[in-house]
């Protein structure tokens, strides 16, 4: 905790900066002291709708990605071993609760990893297998660009002292972000990354997964209800016009906020 909190000013991107402090203030992110779960999940919830769910283990990449859908984190329990602090090829839960949760805390990331989670629903294991490895490559250790320079997004790296330099030092191999490349580059579990991947934005990763979701063969499209806190099935017209009904009623909203903003502003 306090050596890669000396690492994060000049390797972690903006959001993670901004949230940590966050987690300090209300989820008691310490070095003597060990955050609850049911804490974190609390403030998760209160900030982007997500929950916490603890699992002992691996979950299959279809289980992990569906809990994904629902703004449901599995997130392990268990402590990496002390002969070797700085990595883990396990995620235990100093790489949960530092590498992920500060960034499913933002809006932006937390919808990126739910569409991830929503594509996967339906689809084919192999087309499961490429959304996997996707965010195994963003989620885990992707590269966006920031005032300039590269950040680590992805909790693999944010969790790691020896792979987080690694991947700054300008002797790793760096590629664009693009779903139907790096689907295909292999996972490595027990040593450093091949090759990292670096987006521009959050939003640019958001929209060239949208894009790639688009090319999943499924028989239906979804969509998450908030409310209910689950997944409808768009299969047919009442379903759509339903959600066009809903869409109409944010719009009028849009409006009428647009217009009472022009009154307030004068325009």
């Amino acid at each position: 905790f306090r050596e890669l909190n000396k690492l994060y000013p000049t390797h972690a991107c903006r959001e993670h900066l901004n949230n940590l402090p966050l987690l300090t203030q209300f989820c008691g992110y310490r070095e003597d002291n060990i955050p609850q779960l049911e804490d974190v999940s609390n403030f998760l919830r209160e900030r982007t709708g997500f929950t916490i769910r603890p699992v002992a283990g691996y979950l299959s990449p279809r289980d992990f990605l569906a809990g994904l859908a629902f703004r449901v984190f599995h997130c392990t329990q268990y402590v990496r071993h002390s002969s070797d602090p700085l990595y883990t090829p396990e995620p235990d839960t100093c790489h949960e609760l530092l590498g992920h949760v500060p960034l499913l805390a933002e809006p932006s990331f937390a919808q990126f990893s739910q569409e991830l989670g929503l594509a996967s629903l339906g689809a084919s294991d192999d087309a499961v297998q490429k959304l996997a490895t996707c965010y195994f490559f963003t989620v885990e250790f992707g590269l966006c660009k920031q005032e300039g320079s590269l950040r680590a997004y992805g909790a693999g790296l944010l969790s790691s002292i020896s792979e987080l330099k690694h991947s700054l030092s300008g002797s790793a191999k760096i590629l664009p972000f693009e779903p139907s490349v790096t689907c295909k580059q292999e996972c490595l579990i027990t040593t450093f990354q091949d090759v990292y991947f670096v987006s521009e934005s959050f939003e640019e990763a958001k929209f060239r997964m949208r894009e790639f979701a688009k090319t999943i063969q499924r028989p239906f499209s979804l969509r998450y209800n908030p409310y209910t806190q689950s997944v409808c099935v768009l299969k047919d017209m009442p379903s759509i016009n339903d959600m066009v009904e809903e869409l109409r009623h944010e719009l009028d909203i849009v409006g009428d906020a647009l217009c009472r903003l022009s009154t307030h502003l004068g325009v």
